[in-house]
């Protein structure tokens, strides 16, 4: 569990993981020496696993959004873990669920278009021996919460 500080250290560093240690340690009413153990401490401890910048998918040439649900066959590791690693290193994959249910797997990808989402479920996806079944969602808008509070915090409510 994380004490108030370091709740309100994830708190603004998930506003703003740029934020300079002197102003991250105001907003967290500590002194400057502290934060910076803090939070070298809570990446220690695993709980900020990283850091990275948001990009606008139109941009870069991506500004259509998908979801694409598969089911395989047979769902086994042998079949699960190496199918990751092959969705994974699409370069339109940007994020893979492994999800209980009726589908196995919820993969939302960015693309330039249409037609270029058809060749990537056709090409990539059916073309698979264990995809036994593809069903593709596209998405109008997708919003990303950008915080997320810890368990039992109750200053987030």
């Amino acid at each position: 569990m994380l004490d108030s500080v370091d709740a309100a250290i994830v708190q603004e560093l998930q506003k703003d993981a740029r934020l300079p240690n002197k102003d991250l340690a105001d907003r967290v009413n500590v002194a400057a020496s502290t934060c910076v153990v803090r939070h070298r401490a809570l990446r220690e401890r695993g709980v900020i696993t990283g850091y990275h910048a948001e990009v606008d998918l139109a941009a870069v040439g991506r500004p259509v959004q998908a979801i694409i649900a598969v089911r395989v066959r047979p769902h086994t590791r042998a079949i699960v873990e190496p199918f990751m690693d092959y969705v994974l290193s699409l370069p339109e994959v940007m994020a893979m669920s492994h999800v209980a249910g009726p589908e196995d797997f919820l993969v939302h990808v960015a693309v330039a278009d249409t037609a270029h989402l058809q060749r990537l479920v056709l090409d990539r996806f059916t073309t698979r021996r264990e995809v036994s079944e593809v069903q593709t969602n596209l998405l109008f808008q997708h919003v990303r919460k950008h915080t997320v509070p810890p368990v039992g915090d109750d200053r987030w409510s």
